[in-house]
């Protein structure tokens, strides 16, 4: 387990209790300001594709890092007949917990690994998804992260990342989001001061990259494409 992990983020994520406090829907949604269900929405938007019957996920996917709340569950429902589903993450107490949360399924591998090194071949998924992942990163993890995401997508496939953004000047919400950032999230405001573009490497050809933003600004969609 990386160090910052269990020093920063041991009363969200690593701590058994944790795991028990913050698996609820409606926590989840209260600490996204009642966001969660749209911004999973935009998510899925982007990873699923016209079909027989309606929007699936085609081929591939990976999701690095579990995710509180059902995100998961509805991609897993989206799944076309023949795709395949990977979830990693680097703490095993999350792993089991997503996987109480899901039916088996063939369709369904829960990896432990690290988002930083994944242990994954080159061009090996179709998309590849960070839902409220960077944020939580130190620099340098973070630029490994999204370069190992990029490094397994294949040629025209999609990396989705949802996230913090620096929200507008008037929003209300930002004086209390420095504070939150400040005692509990150290390397959040990265995601205010930069471009999470800035942490990309350099590709040849340029990556195409479409942003959206959502609540005044607080939360942000990037769909990268190679």
């Amino acid at each position: 387990m990386p160090s910052y992990l269990e020093r920063v983020y041991w009363w969200a994520y690593v701590h058994p209790r944790a795991v028990q406090t913050f698996e609820r829907g409606w926590l989840v949604n209260a600490i996204l300001f009642g966001n969660y269900a749209r911004l999973s929405d935009a998510a899925i938007k982007d990873l699923t594709e016209p079909s027989g019957q309606g929007q699936a996920m085609p081929n591939r996917t990976l999701q690095v890092a579990c995710v509180y709340g059902n995100l998961t569950a509805r991609l897993q429902q989206a799944l076309a007949p023949q795709a395949q589903l990977d979830v990693l993450d680097i703490l095993p107490v999350q792993l089991e917990n997503l996987g109480r949360k899901l039916p088996p399924s063939e369709q369904l591998r829960l990896l432990h690994g690290d988002s930083s090194a994944l242990p994954a071949a080159n061009a090996s998924y179709e998309q590849v998804l960070m839902f409220f992942l960077l944020h939580e990163q130190p620099e340098a993890v973070r630029r490994a992260s999204l370069a190992e995401g990029l490094r397994v997508l294949k040629p025209g496939g999609k990396l989705v990342i949802v996230d913090y953004h620096r929200p507008a000047a008037w929003h209300p919400l930002r004086p209390l989001m420095r504070l939150v950032f400040k005692w509990l999230e150290p390397f959040a405001m990265d995601l205010w001061r930069h471009e999470v573009t800035s942490f990309l490497p350099a590709q040849d050809p340029p990556l195409k990259v479409e942003k959206h933003l959502y609540f005044g600004g607080l939360y942000q969609k990037l769909v990268i494409r190679r």
